[in-house]
């Protein structure tokens, strides 16, 4: 034990000397594994620290309050839900359990026990005025005083209100209004001021632009003046924080469950019941939302997949450079064996090097992890938009990633650990190489496991429902790519004889020392063949998101739409836009409106109508067409599967909803054809003369293309009675106008816009109309500048501006792409530059022979640039042949899934659109930058670095 001990002692000093002499290198294989591990203990500390615990979760949701209670919308109907209170539906619904009932309000303060404590927590949504304008902003009525309120918000400046003229905001709405402390505030359509006391923060929700108030102080005289003005109310609601004596257990939940109302309890997220004693998931579908046993394996089997290949690639990178120290120590450890040390006491002194920088990457990398992890955190904290419940450090996790630094480093130190304890003293002493045979089992080993994994990726694509396949089936073909490396090599130098003398050397060198070489290449390869994987992956998506993206308008133009307050601020609007943007045409429209001229466009208030076009019964999609005899039959009942496919592709069922509302019924002329791109004669000519221009030939009743049509329309005053006529398969009730109508043809994209109607016509007829807005073409695309500063004047206008500018479709990868580029491109000039500096040591005697017959200075530099730029190719080749192996079977398993989706929906009788198509796309931008940038980049590069003229060499002493 003495023995052993004291001769891995020696061999760690060994190391440490030889880390400490050879600094370069060192740092370079420090950085190399720390760098991850730094990574990786950082993303430990903020997701410990981001997932906040349950008592701490309790704290944020319902403060010091015992339970928190709100009404679930079912009239006071008995409830059934979770034990967490997020999941409910009523006693009597048997259908899709994450859509709650629809019965009205209840009191359910009257299913509390006796004795409780209540505290209201009631919150809406009010556009508020700020120094820009109007922001939309969410109000609450909160006693934030109360002692049950405690933990739900973080006060950071000044006070919480206690009169009703104070309002406490959040910093974000702060930072938001640029009001302050101080600063008075109003909402938009109601007369009252209030005074800011205080600014405050929610711990989980950072980012929340929200105001609090005394109860009372605003919500409800808020909703009264938005409907005598006939605006959008607040769409208030009102949960309730409760404080019983003792705790709220589960037999409390649901006796209030059988009054109505949904509780989260305390007691209950602290101590769940078990599964048997919760009647909710005894329904279908209730008992599936916990991870399964087999989904939690298949998260670790992915994790410890990326692990190991993070590993692996490491241990690619490290180990030539482990090669190249033990290269240049071939001297020392011959020495070593020529003074009685055996091939375990070499082993030891290689693997203690990978063992040292292994320790120091450890320690290294999780205390920068941990310290950079303290200096962020508030930068984290705004970017995840929650604070931390406090730094959460596990020490064995820490020590775990710590250990995976020393794994890393020794397995890195494995090979050439190997190599050199084989290697003969008299060849070490005297820099011979010896005789180096091939392995020709890691061949046939590869090969085999390239044919099972391209077979299991091949199952996982085209047979199973286990997308998890192709990734397994794809890494084990890699690996089986990388243990094929070395034979590979061999292949790449058979092209060395059609080469000139520099490129001809390299490739002779590489082949002949396949152990720094093919671990190299391995590195390049993997790195490589994750990029073309993603890229591809990622090209394929982006194609088919540009072919499936709808856009509202044609490229370049603009729309101008206000709902609200009668149309009075549509003129300022205008002139808004046309002042800050390049307008070429604009095109004013007008909406129809029924009653009340102030409604909001979608209001629902008293007072307030619609319009609706009226489908011509023969029109009517079978599918939906509601039977008056059976209201409530679903078409699963009414026709049979090949029926509803039949009918799927009808053109009465094609477009949707059959219904056409004031927002795609517009009142404009012939320069709304202009800006929506649509070049009709007809068309034109229709809307000069007074003729309505239709887009949906359901409503033309002679469904028909072409002029001659008639489309009819029915002015609403009574909402409510329209919604149940319609549920009977009525016709609404209201009066009904009837137009003269051209029929556009069916291939007319017309974007959002349903039907066009003359403004001379809409008065003719009687119809009431305001302003709407106006659609303007551009005669450049606006600047992000000019968009930036009519935003901030239609702020000042005081009033809600729907403002659209059709960009076009903006591939979101593209950064991805160039990241993922970038990041081969490092690994591959970081893996070609150490193979090159072991090379160089290998081949120093062969330069200086080329140097004694006569061979110029710029030999070197042009044999170091060739050996750097030959597994650079190498690597590349292979890599980017190995990653679209996955990228083809993802997508083949995708278009698999969205098949199966398509003809469940044809099943149903949906119209699911067009037949899915995943097109592969190569990323040929990529391919480029990787195969002749990146080699042809490390290759100048190492030339650049390499010196012309070796160092004077001097006899060794004998």
């Amino acid at each position: 034990m003495k023995n052993w001990y004291h001769s891995w002692w020696a061999a760690i000093r060994i190391a440490r000397r030889d880390a400490w002499r050879s600094k370069g290198r060192s740092s370079l294989v420090l950085a190399m594994i720390a760098l991850p591990i730094l990574g990786v203990s950082a993303a430990n500390v903020t997701l410990r620290s981001s997932d906040v615990s349950t008592e701490q979760r309790i704290e944020i949701t319902m403060g010091a309050a015992d339970a928190l209670v709100i009404d679930p919308g079912m009239g006071g109907e008995p409830v059934l839900q979770t034990p967490d209170g997020e999941g409910y539906t009523s006693t009597k619904d048997e259908s899709d359990p994450s859509l709650p009932g629809e019965g009205g309000s209840a009191d359910v303060k009257k299913a509390l026990p006796a004795g409780a404590k209540v505290l209201a927590d009631r919150s809406g949504n009010a556009k508020l005025r700020t120094k820009h304008g109007l922001l939309a902003t969410e109000v609450r009525e909160l006693n934030a005083t109360d002692p049950m309120a405690k933990g739900l918000l973080t006060v950071l400046q000044g006070r919480p209100a206690q009169k009703p003229d104070e309002v406490m905001v959040t910093t974000h709405f702060l930072e938001e209004s640029k009001l302050k402390v101080g600063s008075k505030l109003s909402a938009r359509g109601f007369d009252r001021e209030y005074r800011i006391v205080g600014s405050y923060e929610l711990p989980g929700a950072l980012e929340t632009d929200q105001v609090t108030l005394l109860p009372g102080a605003f919500l409800m005289a808020f909703d009264k003046a938005q409907e005598k003005a006939g605006l959008r109310g607040s769409g208030s609601s009102t949960s309730y924080l409760v404080d019983v004596e003792g705790r709220f257990t589960w037999n409390m939940v649901q006796q209030a469950n059988a009054k109505g109302a949904v509780i989260t309890s305390r007691a209950v997220l602290l101590d769940p019941p078990p599964k048997s004693e919760v009647p909710i998931y005894e329904r279908d579908g209730w008992g599936t939302f916990d991870m399964s046993t087999a989904g939690q394996a298949t998260a670790i089997a992915a994790i410890a997949t990326v692990a190991g290949l993070a590993i692996l690639e490491i241990c690619l990178l490290a180990g030539p450079a482990f090669a190249v120290g033990a290269r240049r120590s071939r001297r020392q450890l011959g020495l070593v064996g020529a003074n009685g040390g055996d091939r375990s006491h070499i082993r030891a002194i290689v693997l203690s090097g990978g063992l040292v920088i292994g320790v120091a990457a450890a320690i290294i990398g999780t205390t920068l992890g941990l310290l950079l992890t303290f200096a962020l955190q508030s930068t984290l904290e705004e970017w995840m938009g929650a604070r931390f419940g406090g730094l959460d450090i596990r020490p064995l996790e820490l020590l775990g990633i710590a250990l995976l630094a020393v794994f890393t480093g020794v397995m890195a130190a494995l090979v050439p650990a190997i190599t050199s304890s084989r290697q003969s003293v008299l060849s070490s002493l005297t820099g011979r190489r010896g005789v180096r045979k091939s392995n020709r089992v890691l061949p046939l080993i590869g090969l085999v496991a390239i044919l099972i994994g391209g077979a299991i990726a091949l199952y996982g694509s085209t047979m199973s429902e286990e997308v998890t396949l192709v990734g397994a089936g794809s890494g084990l073909a890699e690996l089986g790519i990388i243990a094929l490396t070395p034979a590979l090599v061999g292949l790449f130098g058979r092209v060395g004889r059609f080469m000139p003398l520099s490129p001809r050397l390299a490739l002779r060198d590489a082949v002949r020392n396949r152990g720094r070489t093919a671990p190299a290449v391995a590195a390049v390869l993997a790195a490589v063949a994750g990029t073309v994987a993603v890229a591809t992956y990622a090209a394929s998506e982006d194609a088919q998101m540009r072919a499936q993206y709808a856009p509202q308008l044609p490229t370049g133009a603009v729309s101008l739409q206000l709902h609200e307050g009668g149309g009075k601020d549509v003129p300022l609007a205008r002139a808004a836009v046309v002042r800050n943007l390049p307008v070429d045409v604009q095109a004013d429209v007008a909406r129809i409106v029924v009653g009340n001229i102030n409604c909001d466009l979608y209001s629902y208030t008293k007072g307030c109508g619609e319009m609706q076009l009226l489908l011509p019964p023969a029109h009517e999609c079978p599918l939906w067409k509601v039977d008056p005899a059976n209201p409530q039959a679903s078409p699963e009942e009414k026709f049979s599967k090949a029926e509803r496919r039949k009918l799927s592709k009808d053109w009465r069922c094609a477009n949707g909803g059959p219904w056409g509302g004031s927002d795609s019924v517009l009142v404009g002329d012939h320069k709304l054809l202009t800006v929506l791109g649509i070049k009709d004669a007809a068309a034109e000519r229709a809307l000069k003369e007074g003729k309505v221009v239709s887009f949906d030939r359901r409503f033309i009743e002679s469904g028909k293309v072409g002029p001659g049509g008639k489309v009819k329309m029915t002015l609403i005053t009574d909402r409510e009675a329209s919604e149940k006529a319609r549920q009977v398969g009525k016709q609404p009730p209201g009066e009904v106008k009837t137009f003269d109508a051209y029929q556009a043809p069916q291939a007319t994209k017309s974007y959002a816009v349903m039907m066009i109607i003359p403004p001379a016509t809409a008065k003719a007829s009687g119809l009431t109309t305001v302003p709407f807005g106006s659609y303007f073409t551009t005669e450049k695309a606006p600047s992000s500048e000019q968009k930036q500063r009519l935003d901030g004047q239609l702020d000042r206008t005081g009033t809600d501006v729907a403002l659209y500018v059709e960009d076009g479709y903006k591939s979101p990868n593209d950064i991805v792409l160039l990241a993922l580029t970038i990041f081969a491109g490092l690994i591959t000039i970081g893996a070609a530059g150490i193979a090159t500096g072991l090379a160089q040591a290998d081949a120093e005697a062969d330069l200086k022979t080329l140097a004694a017959v006569g061979a110029p200075p710029r030999v070197r530099r042009t044999l170091s640039g060739f050996q750097c730029g030959v597994v650079a190719v190498m690597g590349v080749v292979l890599g980017s042949a190995a990653g679209i192996l996955p990228a083809i079977g993802l997508r083949l398993a995708e278009e698999r899934q969205q098949m199966k989706w398509y003809q469940e929906g044809l099943d149903s009788g949906w119209d699911p659109g067009s037949v899915p198509h995943l097109p592969l796309v190569l990323p040929w931008g990529t391919f480029l930058l990787l195969l002749v940038a990146v080699p042809l980049g490390a290759a100048l590069l190492a030339a650049l670095v390499t010196r012309s003229r070796g160092a004077l060499a001097r006899r060794e002493a004998t």
